[in-house]
């Protein structure tokens, strides 16, 4: 262990987890990592040097630290994905720090950055919380804004906002420990300035099955929100096709009819059309839509 440096354990499991552990063992003394089965060789920071555990749930968690002795007065816990008892939190002195990536109470739940997006709000953030046994409900510690620019896509918002998160927690966790931040309920003070809370869910492959009559500016949020899972998915021209780029206009017609100009192609909504700028047809490679139009035209 390094010492005069913030000494946590890190619960996290995934790829948004392991990135940002990845930039947390920088500034930070890992003592252990707790995460799944499925994402354990994803976790390891430093050559792997620090003591990782695995855990399929919440019993499984609940005996780990009856059985493990930890330091740390304090961990961090970014995309876990397993219910913490309130002995585990209670485990730490000062408790459990969640980075969560919304404007707390704004989108609570498991998909915060997908449910933002699809919104279509200008900006979201990152909050700190203290955990508690209730689904984000915990003390903020602190909350800072990203912008959600127009042509924003889940990995891009994603990638901006554990770098915001490692920057709040490489400032926040030394004040917190010194007792210089004072732990405030979300009803009290958040940046939002809204204090009804909103929810997100946890995505289903069936979300990605685009449906023609909602409008064209939802669609095309779905285009960016789902680029990476479930990916928004059509039938064009008799074959499945995930549409990759999108844009939203005004041309009306009947939902789900395919209008051609001059190249183009645009797909009618229940308000407005979506015109598909890029694809990528079941078991071939991502193609502008010209050259889908070149091979599949005929079919439409």
């Amino acid at each position: 262990m390094r010492d005069n440096i913030p000494r946590v354990v890190f619960f996290g499991s995934g790829p948004v987890a392991a990135k940002a552990l990845e930039l947390l063992s920088v500034s930070f003394n890992i003592e252990a990592i707790i995460t799944k089965p499925a994402t354990i060789h994803d976790m390891k920071p430093n050559n792997g040097m620090v003591p990782t555990y695995a855990v399929n749930n919440k019993q499984e968690l609940d005996l780990l630290f009856a059985d493990t002795k930890f330091k740390s007065p304090l961990a961090i816990l970014i995309d876990f994905g397993i219910i913490i008892s309130r002995g585990v939190i209670d485990y730490f002195p000062l408790g459990i720090i969640n980075s969560h990536f919304s404007l707390l109470p704004e989108w609570r739940g498991a998909d915060p950055i997908t449910f933002a997006i699809l919104s279509g709000q200008a900006q979201t953030g990152v909050s700190l919380m203290l955990l508690d046994e209730h689904m984000d409900e915990g003390l903020l510690l602190a909350q800072s804004v990203c912008d959600i620019s127009k042509d924003e896509t889940t990995p891009s918002l994603t990638s901006k906002l554990i770098l915001i998160s490692d920057s709040m927690l490489r400032t926040v966790v030394p004040l917190y420990l010194d007792r210089e931040v004072t732990p405030i309920s979300q009803n009290q003070v958040n940046i939002v300035g809204n204090k009804i809370p909103s929810y997100s869910r946890k995505l289903t492959k069936d979300d990605g099955v685009i449906d023609w009559t909602k409008s064209a500016t939802q669609l095309e949020r779905e285009v960016r929100a789902y680029s990476e899972w479930p990916r928004s998915r059509t039938v064009l021209a008799n074959r499945e096709v995930i549409v990759i780029n999108a844009t939203a206009n005004d041309l009306a017609g009947k939902p789900g009819i395919v209008f051609i100009n001059n190249k183009q192609l645009f797909v009618h909504c229940g308000q407005g059309s979506l015109e598909i700028k890029r694809l990528k047809p079941a078991g071939k490679s991502e193609m502008p839509i010209e050259a889908f139009l070149a091979g599949y035209q005929k079919f439409l």
